[in-house]
Order: structure tokens, then sequence, then C-alpha cells
């Protein structure tokens, strides 16, 4: 067993989500970006390695609010313990908690985890308005399924409550 190797595989496709990155000025077009959630990462640490094989700090950074979230594995070979380390900002969506997350995934491709989806096309796609943003257009999911081996359900994503948009909108 390579536990770098094992870390680099890549994901089943039905875990890889797409987010929007730039928009065009009128907001009908953006950039699809792959990414995994950060159970994911949690799934693949302790399939590799074991629940007790890894651990992660994290460490906020006072003068900006950027988190640092490092991930350590222990090698059995020695018993030594290999840290690596990256940082992120607070997120819009989900404040300090976003930012976290994002460490974490950030610090899990510095072992390889969803290194890939960095060299995967990042498409420019048509955009639907919901609720006070945007969101990839639910026609452009096939398309972005085969970038990453796999084909998309419908089923898999379901709509979003109307009531819930409503009271985002009035708010």
């Amino acid at each position: 067993m390579n536990i770098l190797e094992d870390f680099r595989k890549p994901f089943d496709p039905k875990e890889v989500k797409w987010r929007v990155g730039s928009t065009n000025a009128a907001k009908d077009r953006g950039l699809a970006l792959a990414y995994i959630d950060a159970r994911n990462v949690m799934d693949r640490l302790d399939e590799v390695v074991g629940p007790y094989g890894w651990q992660n700090k994290i460490s906020i950074l006072e003068d900006d609010n950027r988190v640092l979230c490092s991930i350590g594995i222990k090698f059995t070979a020695d018993n030594e313990w290999v840290w690596k380390t990256d940082g992120a900002g607070a997120t819009d969506i989900e404040g300090e908690k976003g930012g976290i997350s994002d460490a974490f995934k950030r610090a899990a491709v510095h072992w390889g985890i969803g290194r890939y989806l960095y060299a995967l096309d990042s498409p420019w796609v048509a955009l639907e308005k919901r609720g006070r943003s945007y969101a990839i257009a639910k026609s452009e999911m096939p398309r972005l399924a085969g970038l990453v081996g796999g084909t998309y359900d419908p089923a898999s994503e379901p709509d979003p409550e109307p009531e819930a948009i409503e009271t985002i909108k009035e708010v």
C-alpha cells in the first residue's frame, strides 16, 4: 500500500460538486469550478490511514481572520507525524466555518487529496438566478459530470424549497 498514491485516487464522480467562480457582467455566464466536500476528505483520510492515523490542527490568525489548517499523517514505519499546512479566509457563505473547511481541504491537497480537480477544465457555463445568488444552470450539469467521468442524475440535486427562496427575497 502506497499512502500517497491512495490519497491521489480520484473521487467517485458523484462526490464531485461544482460551484460558480468568476462571472460575466450580466451574471448569466460563469466559470464552473469542481470541488469536494470536507467530509469527502475526512473519509479519504480514514480510508487510507485509519481514524487514528491522521489529525488536524486549526489556527485563526487574529490580525486578518485567516484560518490555517495543518493535517498530520502518522507514518507507521517510524511512528512519526508529518504535517502539511495551508490557509484560507472566511467565506461569503459560512464565514469562519467556511474558512476552516476551505483551509482543511487546501491542506489535504498538499497530501494529494483532490489535487487532480485543479487540472480539470473550468468551462464557462450558463447561470440561473436562485434566490439572491446565481447557480450553475441544471442544463449544464450533464456536461460537467462528464468532465469527471460521471453522468448526471437530476434526482441527486433536489430543488430548493420555494418557501425558502421567498423568505430570502423578503429579507
